[in-house]
Formats: structure tokens, sequence, C-alpha cells
């Protein structure tokens, strides 16, 4: 009897497994096709963006160019063509910077990682500390305080958030640069980790203040349901309060949704890194996209958006791992 139900354990995870990965693939086919059908309908001619807009071609040179990068074939054979290559792993050549997909997305990757992995943590630690304080002062001048500062930020933009930082400590204080991720014409191997973090410390912020609103709002609402529900009302009437209260039966009741709501959190970052980033001229995936869908950038822009729709997905798996390992009730769903 043990052996058959640690078969159909076993039956059982690796059809769980099974359809997590078809989900991904149906992702990826999916997203691939809306963003080639997108790029196809684009104002921006790729042949002119890659010349550049002074350059006048002839007709026969203008056929030449397409033939070479396969724009003369029919969408449904570019599209077959850009699959059968991405399958070899080849994401092709960018026409923006004339380098390998791979190569510059491996570049710019880590910079985009660096910036959402540290503005993640961050936002996550101080929003969840601010929802904590909000339930305890709960209709007190701190509750109100947070709950103001997390409806302002929820509502505001990134870009916008990045523009007003920018002015106010990059250019009215001078106190950091108004952007890029060192000082402008140092070559990168020579510059210092000093200077790359007084260059990373205002994108950083952008990201990190955006990501603090929800959180907050919703360890708050967590927190005051633990704190009303029986078991506390009865260790206050033990006594209990304050930190003690929080570490025996806040902390436990309320950091898993939390956790769970934080790695959600990563498709909701990365559309605000690609703001940020392109505010402060940061160079990362996220400037890197906007750079390739004005220059219509077909390549690159389609392998950007191949490992962005990974990372999210990546992100939500871990959140419901995190969920699953850490609340029992969570693991029969996956």
């Amino acid at each position: 009897m043990t052996v058959v139900h640690g078969r159909l354990g076993g039956t059982g995870l690796a059809r769980r497994v099974t359809i997590r990965v078809l989900r991904f693939v149906t992702l990826l086919v999916g997203v691939s096709v809306l963003a080639f059908v997108l790029i196809l309908n684009s104002p921006v001619d790729p042949i002119q963006a890659y010349v550049g807009a002074d350059v006048n071609l002839t007709d026969e040179q203008l056929e030449r160019l397409r033939a070479y990068w396969g724009l003369d074939r029919s969408p449904i054979e570019q599209y077959l063509a850009w699959a059968r290559a991405i399958l070899q792993g080849n994401l092709g050549t960018s026409t923006l910077y004339r380098a390998p997909v791979a190569e510059i997305i491996a570049e710019r990757f880590w910079a985009s990682f660096a910036l959402m992995g540290v503005a993640w943590v961050l936002s996550g630690l101080f929003g969840y500390a601010l929802g904590v304080v909000a339930a305890f002062r709960r209709g007190r001048p701190a509750d109100r305080l947070v709950t103001g500062y997390s409806y302002l930020l929820s509502s505001t933009p990134a870009f916008w958030l990045g523009i007003v930082l920018l002015m106010i400590f990059a250019v009215w204080l001078a106190w950091f640069p108004v952007g890029l991720a060192g000082p402008h014409g140092v070559p990168a191997d020579e510059v210092t980790f000093a200077q790359r973090l007084h260059h990373f410390v205002l994108p950083a912020a952008t990201l990190s203040l955006i990501g603090v609103a929800n959180i907050a709002m919703h360890t708050r609402e967590r927190m005051t349901d633990v704190l009303h529900s029986d078991y506390v009302i009865f260790a206050r009437a033990r006594g209990e309060r304050g930190p003690a209260l929080f570490w025996n039966h806040g902390l436990r009741n309320s950091i898993v949704p939390a956790i769970t709501l934080q790695f959600a959190y990563f498709a909701e970052l990365f559309g605000g890194s690609v703001l940020a980033e392109t505010v402060f001229s940061y160079p990362g995936l996220g400037s890197t996209l906007t750079a390739a869908a004005l220059g219509s950038d077909v390549p690159l822009l389609l392998g950007i958006v191949l490992i962005s729709s990974a990372f999210v997905f990546a992100g939500n798996l871990v959140a419901d791992l995190v969920n699953a390992g850490i609340d029992p009730r969570v693991r029969s769903r996956l």
C-alpha cells in the first residue's frame, strides 16, 4: 500500500511539473506571436531605422537589404524562421547594435537584475514594516501617514517619480549623477564600485518607493485581521503587548501572504524597471527594450520579450512554491 501511495504521489508530481512546463511553453509562444504581430504592424520601417533617416537608398538597395534580413518573405515564414533559430539557441543579430542578441541580453541582464533585486528586497522589507506599524497604530497619525503615502505612490507612475527624484537630487541638490551606470567617458572596466553605487542609488530608490505601497497596504489589512482574531484577544488578556504580541502571533500569520505577494510583484517590477531605466539612461534590459522598440530592432525586441516573460513566469512559480512550502494547504493545488 505504501508503494502504491508513493507511485501515485510521484505520478501526481510529474503531472504537475508537466502542466507547468506546458504553461510556460504556451506563454512563450503566445507572447512571441503577439509581439511579432505588433512589430509587423509598427509604423517604424526596420530598414530605414537600420541605415538611418538621412541615408537615401535606391529601390534595388532596399530590396537587397530586405532580402538579407529576410523581410521579403511572408510574415508566417519570417516567424517560423525566427522560431527555428530560437530552438537552435540563436536569438539572431541586433540591427541596432550590430551584435548577437544573446550577447547584448547577457550583458544588460545583470545590470537590470541587480537593480530589480535591490528594489525587490528594500520594497518588501520597508513595505512590510510600514504595514505592521500601520496595523498596530490603526486610526492614529502613523496609520494615516502610511495609508496616505501608499495611496499616493500606488497612483504615481514610475517614470514621473524618477523625473522628480532626478530633478531634486541630481539637478537641484547635485548629490547624485543625472544618469548612466558610471561616469561619462570612463571605460566600464575602469569604473569603481563606489562610482557604480553612486549612479545606482536614484534608479533603485525609484523602484523601491513604488513597490512599497502594495505590500504595505496588504500587510496592514492582514495584520489588522490577525490583531482582531480570537487567539490574539486571548493573548492580550494574558498580558502580551507590543513586540511580544507581534513575534508570537502577528509575524507568522502575516508573513506568508506578504512573501507571496512580493514574489508575484516580479511582473510589475520589470515594467517599472523599463520606465526607470529609460529615465535614468541606466544600461539594463529596460532601456535596451525601449531602444529596440523605437529602432524597430525585431530580433533584439523579441529576445528581450521572451527573456522578460520567462523572468515573470519564474517569479510567479517561485511565489507558488514558497507559498506551498510554508502553507501545506496550497500544495495540493499546485
